[in-house]
């Protein structure tokens, strides 16, 4: 469900502008204006779109997609246990743990968001950009998320280069067309650079946090009880999904499953 965070918000409006004015810019005055009547530029606007389409794909997938939501039991937790001493509970002794906030049990690595005001598991932070927490169950799309908006950038910034010192021949004759042409071509290269390098630090940061199966907040607080050891690519499929490592790339492969909290238990 969509977030109404003001933030998040602004932040999603700007994105979607973003992309649109990348792909109005570059199909219409990079690859229309300046390279022409050629193959290419059929080949390269299908090629740019359909990383526009994966863009915004994943991107829907990670705003709408449930991170991980502790769900709220049927009726309201006695913690009278927690306050006289007496025998923790079932879920506690497994490693669970009570949100005082959420008046909830949660499980191992599940992390209350301020945002949200929710429990996510295996929470990694709350993200603007896709008003949603960035969680067990949407990180994947978050990720390619990332990818596709770096993938597009540097596309975006080498057509630039090509069309300019490559193909556009008549492009330096003084003209009201000439004049667009270069505003729309700094305005995409500011834009692309700016985008390219944000994404790559974030990438970054998430692929070394998923090798060493370690969340922000955990890093944040210093927190490694959950972690395991195992190899690298497991810890990615544990992300990306079980499947053929090329399936990792497109956003509709399932995720797991959310919790749920049945006859007084939380079950997957």
């Amino acid at each position: 469900m969509l977030k109404h965070d003001p933030c998040g918000l602004i932040c999603l409006c700007f994105t979607y502008l973003a992309v649109a004015y990348a792909d109005y810019a570059v199909v219409r005055w990079i690859l229309i204006e300046m390279i022409g009547n050629s193959i290419w530029t059929s080949i390269h606007a299908v090629s740019f779109n359909s990383l526009i389409f994966l863009l915004l794909f994943a991107h829907w997938r990670a705003v709408f997609t449930d991170p991980g939501t502790v769900p709220f039991p049927a009726r309201k937790l006695d913690f009278s246990d927690l306050h006289s001493g007496n025998r923790a509970s079932s879920e506690q002794k497994e490693g669970w743990t009570v949100c005082l906030k959420c008046e909830i049990y949660r499980p191992p690595r599940a992390h209350h968001c301020r945002t949200c005001n929710r429990c996510i598991r295996k929470m990694d932070h709350h993200c603007p950009w896709i008003n949603n927490c960035v969680g067990e169950r949407n990180q994947k799309y978050f990720l390619q998320f990332l990818i596709y908006v770096g993938a597009v950038a540097f596309y975006a910034a080498g057509l630039v280069v090509y069309a300019w010192f490559g193909e556009c021949r008549d492009c330096f004759i003084e003209s009201i067309s000439f004049q667009h042409r270069v505003v729309h071509s700094i305005i995409l290269m500011i834009e692309s650079g700016l985008f390219g390098l944000f994404v790559v630090a974030i990438v970054i940061d998430q692929v070394t946090a998923i090798f060493s199966d370690t969340t922000a907040v955990e890093q944040v607080k210093g927190d490694n009880s959950g972690r395991t050891r195992r190899p690298k690519m497991s810890h990615l499929a544990d992300v990306c999904g079980k499947g053929h490592p090329i399936l990792w790339l497109f956003p509709c492969v399932s995720v797991p499953e959310p919790l749920s909290y049945n006859n007084g238990t939380y079950e997957v």
